[in-house]
């Protein structure tokens, strides 16, 4: 199934000048959906985490449906203040200042075997820092997966400086 039909672009969104891919239309359409998830399931079964962390907030969409599929757990990374209890968080730059990411103190074990998950790989800024702040709490952090790689703006190589693999289903 081409899945790059089911995405939208909505310019000037959030903002004049940005491009926004809008995987809604994906969503929307049980076959698409459905084939989007297979496609990923595929690239990880060969990975074989134990743990599947979704990245706020599309992430979500996709990591937890793929945790089940694949017997693992899923966690959410989130933006600051935004988890309960106790947090373990690692801050990156933006273009416009910095942003921290967080996740549950205790939610990653030493030795957990990580698959990231993101609808979207931009810069790379958010991914990457999700690898050095899972890596810090002792995971294996296998992959990064995601839907969307805008291929242009370097978030492979971001991740390739740190050494992790990225997937992608569909290149822009």
């Amino acid at each position: 199934m081409r899945l790059r039909g089911y995405i939208a672009e909505v310019p000037d969104f959030p903002r004049e000048g940005i491009l926004f891919y809008d995987i809604s239309p994906l969503l929307a359409d049980a076959g698409a959906w459905r084939a989007a998830l297979d496609e990923l399931e595929a690239v990880l079964t060969g990975v074989k985490p134990t743990l599947l962390v979704g990245i706020e907030s599309r992430g979500f969409l996709l990591a937890a449906p793929l945790a089940d599929r694949l017997g693992a757990g899923f966690i959410m990374a989130r933006k600051a203040g935004k988890l309960p209890g106790a947090t373990e968080g690692r801050a990156y730059d933006l273009e416009y200042g910095q942003e921290r990411l967080e996740l549950q103190s205790g939610a990653v074990k030493s030795g957990d075997r990580v698959a990231l998950i993101d609808d979207l790989i931009a810069t790379g800024g958010t991914a990457r820092a999700a690898v050095l702040l899972l890596r810090g709490l002792g995971a294996e952090v296998a992959c990064v997966a995601c839907l969307l790689e805008l291929t242009e703006l370097g978030g492979r190589a971001a991740l390739e400086d740190i050494s992790a693999p990225l997937h992608s289903l569909i290149p822009i």
